[in-house]
């Protein structure tokens, strides 16, 4: 029984190692076949007698089952994506997707807030109100908004001036029919820059808010963002 519990647990585990030369749908669809067998695996070894046997069946009927979630997991984040990409089709937003799986849109200062502003710009506003309306119409997926800010003025003015943004964001976005409490705010300030402070240009391009989109499993499992290092 354990060499083939170890078996199987090895092949779930080579699933998931496989992940990173898939695109999204194949990746979560093997990240839930290889948790499913894994859980399958366990759940089968200890009930009743015929542990090994109960093992392997366990194995592959959770494997089935973890696709099956895995795959409708990974369509729902592809249709988020492609709403996502036609929601801010022509406005400078970019739309990535992070190594955790979650998608993320960058919001450069031009387009989001003023300088030493928290205010959400008129020009923001129809790129959240088509954003708001995929959130709507995905009622499982989690929203966490991080907003940034260059380094000029110190710490005191723009860790809170970047929470400030983040949260106007959210709000925005729950007056548009987004629960808030899935939602998340964060600030960091001047500590996290995409480049050097040390021309207005890029000094603009670190005034920024970012937005990232997460499945529950997803979210569960993330990372939490780098820990701040030193905004506006």
């Amino acid at each position: 029984m354990r060499t083939q519990f170890t078996l199987i647990s090895l092949a779930a585990v080579v699933a998931l190692g496989g992940c990173a030369n898939m695109n999204e749908v194949q990746r979560g669809t093997a990240t839930g076949a290889g948790v499913g067998a894994g859980i399958g695996a366990v759940l089968g070894a200890t009930v009743g007698p015929g542990g090994g046997r109960r093992a392997a069946t366990g194995a592959a009927v959770g494997g089935a089952a973890g696709a099956v979630i895995g795959n409708i997991w990974s369509s729902r984040m592809e249709q988020q994506k492609r709403q996502m990409e036609q929601a801010t089709q022509g406005t400078g937003v970019q739309v990535t997707q992070t190594q955790d799986n979650r998608l993320k849109l960058d919001i450069p200062s031009d387009i989001s807030f003023d300088t030493n502003r928290s205010d959400i710009k008129p020009n923001f506003r129809p790129i959240l109100d088509r954003f708001a309306s995929g959130l709507v119409e995905n009622p499982y997926s989690r929203v966490t908004i991080v907003g940034h800010t260059d380094n000029k003025g110190g710490d005191a003015i723009n860790d809170p001036l970047s929470v400030n943004r983040a949260a106007h964001t959210r709000d925005y976005l729950a007056s548009r029919g987004v629960a808030s409490n899935r939602i998340s705010v964060d600030g960091r300030g001047s500590h996290e820059p995409l480049v050097s402070n040390d021309t207005e240009a890029n000094r603009a391009r670190n005034r920024r808010v970012e937005i990232f989109v997460a499945e529950p499993q997803a979210t569960a499992q993330s990372p939490q963002y780098g820990q701040p290092a030193s905004g506006r």
